[in-house]
C-alpha cells in the first residue's frame, strides 16, 4: 500500500465521511469497534478510525466518490467470517461494513430468482426462498452471519457444491459500486444475455478490491420434496472417491453433497462436543457423509440403500447407518460441522483450503502425509472435505506436547510442503477461502504470469487510486 493510503485520517475529512451515514453508523469508539476488527479465528486484528456503516447504495457510491478523491484506503467487509483476513483494515483504512444493506428487494418463484442485498445473511436469503417454495443452494456452517455480498465476493463454495455449484454458479446479475462511486447496474434475471463481456464475473471472487456489490440477482432452484443422508465407514480415500463414483452413476444429479472425514477428527469432535456421538458402531479409518434429494417423493431411500450395498460388496463401505428422522441427519451434518470448531481443544493447527482433481485426492492426501510427517514428526494429519469437487481442507495439528508458538512459527514451511503437492496434480492454492493477506505473496508462486499481469492490469483500470481493499488478493 502506498504511504498516501496509509496516512491518518484527517478530523475534517472523519467529519465528511461521518456526515454521508450519519453519526449513528460511524462507529469510532474503540470497544464498538472491536467485532469488526477480529477475524474469526483469531488470526488477525485490525484498526480503523471509523467503521462505515452506510444504509443505502446512494451512501455507498458517496463514500466511494469522497474516498476516491481523497484517496483515502477503503476495506469493504460483510459478516466478518472470512478466513484470510481479507476483510480486515491492517494498517488503518476505513472499514465499509455493509450488514445494514438487508433488504431482499424480490423474490420470483416464475423466474427461479431473488434479488438480495449485500447485507442479508445466507440464512435469510435461503429462508426467504423456501417461503416461495424454492431453495437458494448455497450453503455454509456460517450461514446465520454470512452475507451474500461476502460470499460472492469471495466466490465461497460449501457443502452443495457437488450438485449446485459454488458462489459464481448463483449470481445472475450484480449492482456494484465502482471506485469513484459510478454504480454499475446489472442487476438482470437473464440466463441469455449475450450483449458483450460478463461483467458480473470481475467482481465475483475479486474480494472487494476491483468494486464493492450492493445487491445480487440469484439463481433458485426447486426445492426438493425427498432427501436422505448416510453416514459411511471405509476404508481408504480412494474408497471414498469409488463410492462417489457409484453414486453419482446411480443418482446422477441427485448427489447434492459428499464428505469425507479422517477418523481422527470423529474421535475429536466426539470428545469434545456433547452433542455428537460415534455415528457407527466400530471405528473406521475414514468416514463419508453422503446427502441425496430429490423432486421425487418416494424411492430416493432405495437408492441410497442401492448405492451403499453396491459399495459394501465391492469393499468400499464397512459399515453405514442411514438417517431415519430429520433430527438424525442434523445430528450426522453437525459431526461434519464441528470439525473446524473442535480442533482448537486438540491444539494449534496449520490450515489448507485446496482442490485438485478428484482423482488426484488419494494420492494428495498419501503424499501430503508423507511430506509433512517428514518435515514435522508426530504431526497429527486432518484431511477432510468436499470430495465431491476436490476441495480438501488439509489441516495439520501440533505434535501432543510440542510447543504451540514454535509449532505456528513453521506455517510457511508446512504450506510450502502442502502447497508443491498441490501444484503437482495442477490443484488451486486456494478453493473456496480467497486469497486475501494470508496467500497474496506467495500466489505468484503458483498462477500463471500471464493470469496475474491481466489481474494487476484490471485493477489499475478499475481502482486506479488503489484505494479498493489494497493489499489484498494483489
Amino acid at each position: 500500500m502506498n504511504e498516501q493510503l496509509r496516512r491518518a485520517l484527517a478530523p475534517d475529512l472523519l467529519a465528511r465521511f461521518t456526515a454521508i451515514v450519519g453519526a449513528k453508523y460511524a462507529v469510532t469508539a474503540p470497544q464498538d469497534q472491536e467485532p469488526y476488527l477480529v477475524e474469526m479465528r483469531d488470526l488477525y486484528h485490525g484498526r480503523t478510525p471509523v467503521v462505515l456503516r452506510p444504509g443505502s447504495v446512494a451512501e455507498v457510491s458517496a463514500i466511494l466518490k469522497l474516498a476516491n478523491e481523497t484517496k483515502t484506503a477503503i476495506v469493504p467487509q460483510g459478516g466478518n467470517t472470512g478466513l484470510v483476513g481479507g476483510q480486515i483494515p491492517h494498517h488503518g483504512e476505513v472499514l465499509l461494513s455493509l450488514t445494514r444493506l438487508d433488504k431482499i428487494r424480490e423474490v420470483d418463484p416464475i423466474s427461479n430468482s431473488m434479488t438480495c442485498e449485500a447485507g442479508v445473511t445466507l440464512q435469510r436469503a435461503r429462508e426467504a426462498a423456501s417461503q416461495a417454495d424454492r431453495l437458494y443452494p448455497q450453503l455454509l456452517p456460517s450461514e446465520g452471519t454470512c452475507t451474500i455480498g461476502g460470499n460472492l465476493s469471495t466466490n465461497a463454495g460449501g457443502v452443495a457444491a457437488l450438485a449446485h455449484g459454488i458462489a459464481r454458479s448463483h449470481a445472475l446479475g450484480l449492482e456494484v459500486v465502482l471506485a469513484d462511486g459510478r454504480v454499475l447496474n446489472n442487476l438482470n434475471k437473464l440466463k441469455k444475455d449475450n450483449t458483450g463481456y460478463d461483467l458480473k464475473n470481475l467482481f465475483i471472487g475479486a474480494e472487494g478490491t476491483l468494486g464493492i456489490i450492493t445487491a445480487a440477482v440469484l439463481r433458485l432452484v426447486p426445492r426438493p420434496r425427498s432427501v436422505e443422508t448416510a453416514f459411511a465407514g471405509v476404508p481408504s480415500p480412494q474408497a471414498a472417491v469409488d463410492l462417489l463414483g457409484i453414486a453419482t452413476e446411480r443418482a446422477s444429479g441427485g448427489v447434492t453433497s459428499f464428505e469425507m472425514m479422517a477418523r481422527s477428527g470423529i474421535e475429536a469432535v466426539v470428545k469434545h462436543d456433547a452433542s455428537s456421538r460415534d455415528p457407527l458402531a466400530a471405528p473406521h479409518p475414514w468416514y463419508v457423509l453422503i446427502e441425496l434429494s430429490s423432486q421425487a417423493r418416494e424411492g430416493l431411500r432405495d437408492v441410497l440403500e442401492e448405492i451403499l450395498s453396491q459399495g459394501h460388496d465391492k469393499g468400499l463401505v464397512l459399515d453405514a447407518t442411514i438417517a431415519g428422522s430429520l433430527e438424525q441427519g442434523k445430528a450426522f451434518w453437525r459431526i461434519r460441522e464441528m470439525f473446524g470448531e473442535v480442533q482448537r481443544h486438540i491444539g494449534a493447527s496449520i490450515k489448507h483450503d485446496v482442490s485438485v482433481p478428484v482423482a488426484a485426492i488419494p494420492a494428495f492426501i498419501e503424499q501430503s502425509n508423507a511430506a509433512v510427517s517428514k518435515l514435522i514428526p508426530g504431526s497429527r494429519l486432518l484431511p477432510f472435505g468436499h470430495v465431491g469437487d476436490g476441495n480438501i481442507h488439509y489441516n495439520v495439528t501440533q505434535p501432543e506436547g510440542s510447543d504451540k508458538e514454535k509449532f505456528l512459527a513453521r506455517w510457511d514451511e508446512v504450506n510450502a510442503v502442502v502447497f508443491s503437492v498441490v501444484k503437482k496434480f495442477g490443484g488451486s492454492i486456494s478453493a473456496e477461502h480467497g486469497v486475501g493477506v494470508m496467500k497474496r505473496d506467495i500466489l505468484h508462486l503458483y498462477k500463471d504470469p500471464v493470469a496475474l499481469e491481466l489481474m494487476r492490469g484490471m485493477k489499475r483500470m478499475l481502482d486506479p487510486n488503489g484505494i479498493l481493499n489494497p493489499g489484498k488478493v494483489l
